[in-house]
């Protein structure tokens, strides 16, 4: 078999969404498992609304998605350029190989030319769509005027191909119309545009969403009129919002980098994308060295997929527990950060402090937010919290836990739990009589993890103060 070549071909017309990240994903993976070539390619023609911003945002998302490819901008390859808008000459050099052999010809007609076409067309009170009559078709003469370059569309027989997940589709030929290859800017339209490029970067299998099989019987007319060998495709079904709706940002985060921004892990991101689309039996969690070796287009799905922001955030729990302290570390500081928090990134307190909350988080952000107070000189007190617990009564029992564990060597949650338990025992008091208001002193919450974890991984400096400030709260000295 060939190189598998596979490719992601974005507009550069916003964020890079979910749908085209899932599209990504599907040929970056099959392209990993087959040892083939996954190429990036921009399609900037569409001038009013590209941005370099939006330039920027599909490189940022792929990087942080970790779908790096082999060929692209920004990485170069040999079937460049990977703009659109740098390869203008080779459209044109296609489109005039398709006039010269009769597949394509040049169209005059105006704007008002053809609006008077469709203006005919609508009072004839025919309910058939408006289609272009083929005015210029037999035209001979070449005036010195603008033109477009028209495909010359069969008007008998059928196109057809094995869709690699929708399987056998045809569509007759009677369907087309003498559809626009080149605008008289020297713009392609998208089939045309696309078809010049795979041939030209050897782009053997095509996947995209199913919205784009229409797009395919033209594309493949095209294959054929400039005699290269149709590629193999695959569409894929949509992501939809829950209730059946196109997916948009008032369902839920659409960007991939939206994302990045709430705390997910990007492995986490693939799992859920991936198994919107495909399935490996009853399996939910894959590491991404498992999507490569198990994806294939035969268990792609035939329907679309549902967004569901609580399955979503399952996997991302569950890939965040499968991570080792330290690299958790290493991911949450720019979310500490973004607390107002500088931590070292060498804190032996931050893998300590993660390794306490990471079963009650799901995102970076809540690690972040759940060791916060590890953190910080002192922490922050939550008013209710402070009202209920921190008050006169409690100030004794703070102030003798805090004579209890100074001293207590090692400094860990075994030797203070007993040195505590004696203590208690030696008083006639239970752990719930001393353990709210001493939590509320060392982490200004009334949930958090256990409180030897919390003392071992504060220190017993920092927990003797807190006890003690505590204390002094309760009698409002402080």
């Amino acid at each position: 078999m060939s190189e598998v070549r596979v490719r992601f071909a974005p507009s550069p017309t916003g964020y890079l969404h979910i749908g085209g990240a899932r599209t990504a994903l599907f040929n970056w993976l099959w392209a990993r498992k087959t040892g083939g070539k996954f190429i990036l390619r921009i399609e900037d023609t569409d001038l009013a609304r590209n941005t370099p911003e939006s330039v920027q945002a599909i490189f940022d998302s792929m990087r942080w998605l970790g779908l790096d490819w082999d060929e692209g901008p920004q990485v170069g390859g040999p079937d460049g350029p990977y703009f659109q808008t740098e390869r203008l000459a080779i459209y044109r050099e296609h489109a005039e190989r398709l006039i010269r052999t009769g597949h394509a010809y040049r169209c005059y007609c105006t704007k008002e030319d053809l609006a008077a076409a469709r203006a005919a067309h609508e009072a004839s009170g025919t309910r058939q769509a408006f289609r272009y009559p083929g005015t210029c078709r037999k035209r001979t003469d070449q005036p010195d005027a603008p033109y477009v370059v028209r495909f010359r569309a069969p008007t008998t027989g059928s196109t057809g191909w094995v869709d690699l997940v929708k399987g056998r589709i045809d569509v007759p030929n009677e369907a087309q119309q003498d559809f626009i290859l080149l605008r008289n800017d020297g713009v392609p339209l998208y089939n045309f545009g696309a078809v010049v490029d795979d041939v030209t970067m050897r782009i053997n299998l095509v996947a995209r969403g199913d919205d784009h099989v229409v797009n395919t019987p033209p594309q493949i007319l095209i294959y054929q009129a400039l005699g290269y060998t149709v590629p193999s495709f695959a569409h894929l079904p949509m992501i939809l919002a829950p209730n059946g709706e196109k997916l948009s940002k008032r369902h839920a985060a659409v960007s991939a980098l939206e994302y990045a921004e709430l705390g997910y892990l990007p492995d986490a991101v693939l799992n859920y994308l991936a198994r919107l689309g495909w399935s490996h039996g009853d399996q939910e969690i894959f590491t991404r060295e498992e999507l490569i070796a198990h994806f294939d287009w035969s268990h792609c799905g035939h329907t679309p997929g549902k967004y569901d922001a609580k399955k979503f955030a399952y996997v991302e729990a569950e890939h965040l527990r499968a991570q080792e302290d330290a690299a958790l570390a290493r991911l949450a500081l720019p979310f500490l950060a973004r607390r107002g928090l500088t931590v070292a990134d060498d804190d032996a307190r931050l893998p300590a402090a993660i390794a306490t909350v990471k079963t009650r988080a799901q995102t970076l952000a809540d690690i972040a937010d759940l060791v916060d107070f590890f953190f910080r000189e002192e922490p922050v007190l939550d008013p209710k919290a402070k009202e209920k617990f921190l008050v006169p009564a409690n100030a004794p029992r703070l102030e003798a836990l805090a004579k209890v564990v100074a001293g207590t060597a090692p400094f860990d949650r075994a030797t203070l739990e007993a040195k505590v338990s004696a203590w208690l025992a030696a008083e006639g008091l239970q752990i719930k009589d001393v353990a709210q208001p001493a939590r509320v002193a060392l982490t200004g919450r009334t949930q958090s993890p256990g409180l030897y974890e919390v003392m071992e991984v504060l220190g017993e400096a920092h927990t003797v103060a807190r006890l003690e400030q505590g204390r002094a709260r309760s009698l409002g000295d402080a």
